[in-house]
C-alpha cells in the first residue's frame, strides 16, 4: 500500500492554491471552485483541497512536508511574506519542525525526521 494523497477544506480555493503553490507545490489539477490537487516537488504523493462552506472546529487536521533543507526552506518562504507559528525546531521525536497554519487554519508542519523518519530508536520490529 502507498499514500497517494491527502485532502483538506477550503473555504476559498482562488486564495489557497497561490498558498500552496508558495509553499512548493505544483498545481496539477484545477476545477474550480470545488477542487484543486497538487504534486509534491519530491516523491509521488499528492496533496489536494476541497471546498467547504465549513471548516471543521478544533486542531483536528495536520499535514506533515518532509524539507531536507529545513532551515533554509523556512527562512525562504518568510522572505515571501510565509508567516510562522514555531521557527525550525528540535523535538524530542528526533524531528526537527517549522509550524504554521493555511488560509484555512489548517496546521502543517515543515520537518525533517532523516533516519529518525521510518527508524526511530522506539520503533516496533
Amino acid at each position: 500500500m502507498n499514500l497517494n494523497q491527502i485532502t483538506v477544506p477550503s473555504i476559498d480555493l482562488n486564495k489557497s492554491i497561490p498558498f500552496y503553490e508558495q509553499l512548493g507545490l505544483k498545481l496539477i489539477v484545477k476545477a474550480l471552485p470545488h477542487y484543486a490537487r497538487f504534486g509534491c516537488p519530491d516523491g509521488n504523493a499528492t496533496f489536494s483541497l476541497h471546498q467547504t462552506d465549513a471548516l471543521p472546529k478544533g486542531e483536528d487536521i495536520y499535514v506533515y512536508f518532509e524539507c531536507e533543507n529545513l532551515d533554509e526552506k523556512v527562512s525562504a518562504l518568510k522572505s515571501k511574506g510565509i508567516k510562522f507559528d514555531l521557527d525550525p525546531t528540535d523535538q524530542k521525536w528526533l524531528w526537527r519542525e517549522a509550524r504554521l497554519k493555511d488560509l484555512d487554519g489548517n496546521q502543517l508542519i515543515l520537518f525533517y525526521g532523516g533516519e529518525n523518519r521510518l527508524n526511530p530508536p522506539w520503533r516496533v520490529e
